[in-house]
């Protein structure tokens, strides 16, 4: 049976005007016009056929009919405001379930958790790490971390930053007689690199050097291992801006020499369009874009490395994000 209600507007001007005793004064809390308060209270007065206040001259005089309904209503709306504060507190807090790649999880995201975690207690953080697309229609999760060009219909898709490709090392590669001083002393070193093979030759070719007799290093089939292989001194390795950022920053690894390869491809932060205003999936994308904007700076502040500046875009290398 369909609910026999009064407008919410009738409602509100009586609880304001009873409140205050006042029109006048409901209608500035209100922030409407005294006649507007004083019309909505006399439709609900005629809707429910009694009369809720005596006007006198100077003043207005709840009745006994309108004292019993007003204890009903104020007892409605703390109901209403009690049930919206639970609602918004679900939507600020409780299980947040980000889906990522492994590589980015491993060499970003993680290091980074207990920061968010003491900043925000409220929000149990859950990262699925997978070389799997998540879809947000079948699987339970909030929020994604993909790397491509951004364009996923239907999905609200936020950039993390802009990425290179470059080489980097172990400092202590760069020490010595035999270290790396120019582009052509990588050609003395291990290559560590990807197992499709294609990275190297585009940087070497954007370096002016040619693809021929360098050693050859540990070939590996995630960036993870590449960026920890040149953490451990095992050689030089070509890396993307973001997975290498922290290693960077830290002084785990340098920048021997500025030749660089611009990406097409970056980080984003995908959500469907209908959660991307979802108090704790805004609170974490902002967050996550918070904390590469940090790293943006960090590494601007190092001392440049040698050499030339970024080429033209390297196109579409394999995606190992």
């Amino acid at each position: 049976m369909a609910r026999r209600l009064p407008p919410l507007n009738g409602l509100k001007a009586f609880e304001a005007a009873a409140r205050h005793e006042s029109f006048t004064r409901a209608a500035q809390e209100l922030c409407v016009t005294q006649g507007a308060v004083s019309h909505q209270v006399k439709a609900l007065e005629a809707r429910l056929g009694v009369r809720l206040f005596q006007r006198e001259r100077q003043r207005l005089v709840i009745t006994d009919a309108g004292r019993v309904y007003l204890d009903v209503v104020r007892d409605a709306f703390d109901r209403l405001a009690a049930g919206t504060e639970r609602l918004l507190q679900r939507q600020n807090s409780g299980v947040l379930t980000v889906s990522t790649s492994p590589d980015f999880a491993a060499k970003w995201l993680v290091q980074r958790l207990g920061g968010f975690a003491e900043a925000h207690p409220d929000i149990d953080l859950r990262v699925s790490a997978s070389l799997h697309q998540v879809d947000f229609a079948a699987e339970d999760v909030d929020l994604a971390v993909r790397h491509g060009d951004g364009n996923w219909p239907g999905l609200d898709a936020t950039r993390l930053c802009a990425e290179q490709l470059f080489a980097v090392c172990s400092p202590k590669l760069l020490a010595g007689r035999r270290g790396i001083r120019t582009p052509a002393d990588v050609l003395r070193f291990p290559r560590l690199q990807l197992d499709d093979g294609k990275a190297w030759p585009r940087w070497l070719e954007a370096a002016g050097l040619p693809d021929g007799d360098a050693a050859h290093g540990t070939v590996v089939n995630r960036a993870s291992m590449l960026i920890d292989a040149a953490v451990d001194g095992q050689g030089v390795a070509l890396a993307r801006t973001t997975l290498a950022a922290s290693d960077l920053i830290n002084g785990r690894l340098v920048r021997p020499f500025a030749v660089a390869l611009r990406l097409s491809s970056s980080y984003w932060v995908v959500c469907p369009r209908a959660t991307a205003a979802l108090p704790k999936v805004a609170l974490f994308r902002t967050w996550l874009i918070g904390q590469a904007a940090d790293d943006v700076r960090k590494l601007n502040a190092i001392k440049s490395p040698r050499g030339a500046g970024a080429r033209e875009p390297a196109g579409q290398l394999p995606d190992r994000g």
